[in-house]
């Protein structure tokens, strides 16, 4: 099983979608591909970000440009965490206990990098490095409503780092242009996190750069998320243009 997945690595696109969430797979050589939780949890938020390869990979289409998706699980570990952030592999997560990660020590941890969170790395860090004026946005998508949580009443959230907000500041007043959404700045969630995706292609290399999370009730579908892709993509070019 590969780290990772690239579409379109040769289109002459300025962009470079990502998606760090794309997958719930579970290689064989972790715990015999069994975190230890159910199917219905490992189709959950939990596992992955529900909804956001199909956006992501319809972006990078419309887009015309190159497009990396994680090829495991972030239950595994996770590619949009620094290496010695706490919440690299999981114990426990919206309420679920992860059997396989409770007593992993630096060996497993170290495994995981290896043969997953690094090689992943290396091809985003490849392809952002293929010319001078790439700008990286990143595909998420968010739940509905954490368990025993407020629910989360906006349609798309941007999300940003205080390092560097120009592109996604001009995305935010464009998507609040758009009369059916509601819109979240730095929501569900807050933008900058050291050893972060962004924060290691973008922000530590002067790219422009976007998060972009979507909530993953209205991408469901293969149609829902095409759609999702092909609205983004003439606001991203715009606001790319108004950033600079």
């Amino acid at each position: 099983m590969s780290a990772f997945r690239i579409i379109g690595e040769d289109r002459p696109g300025r962009w470079l979608v990502t998606c760090d969430h794309a997958s719930n797979r579970v290689p064989d050589w972790v715990a015999g591909g069994d975190l230890g939780i159910g199917p219905s949890d490992m189709a959950r938020h939990i596992a992955w970000d529900v909804g956001a390869a199909g956006v992501a990979v319809a972006l990078g289409a419309a887009l015309d440009s190159p497009v990396v998706l994680s090829e495991f699980s972030r239950l595994v570990i996770d590619p949009n965490r620094g290496e010695d952030d706490p919440t690299l592999v999981m114990k426990l997560y919206d309420g679920t206990i992860i059997p396989a990660n409770r007593h992993i020590g630096a060996d497993g941890v170290e495994e995981r990098l290896a043969r997953l969170y690094r090689p992943y790395h290396d091809a985003l860090a490849r392809l952002a490095g293929r010319r001078p004026d790439v700008a990286i946005v990143a595909v998420h998508s968010f739940t509905p409503c954490l368990k025993g949580r407020t629910p989360r009443p906006w349609h798309v959230g941007v999300l940003h780092s205080h390092l560097d907000g120009r592109l996604s500041h001009a995305l935010i007043d464009l998507l609040r242009a758009e009369p059916d959404l509601c819109v979240g700045d730095n929501e569900p969630y807050n933008g900058h996190l050291p050893g972060d995706a962004i924060d290691r292609h973008a922000l530590r290399h002067g790219r422009q750069n976007t998060l972009v999370e979507v909530r993953n009730d209205l991408i469901a579908t293969p149609a829902a998320q095409a759609a999702w892709g092909a609205r983004l993509a003439p606001l991203l070019r715009a606001a790319l243009e108004r950033a600079g």
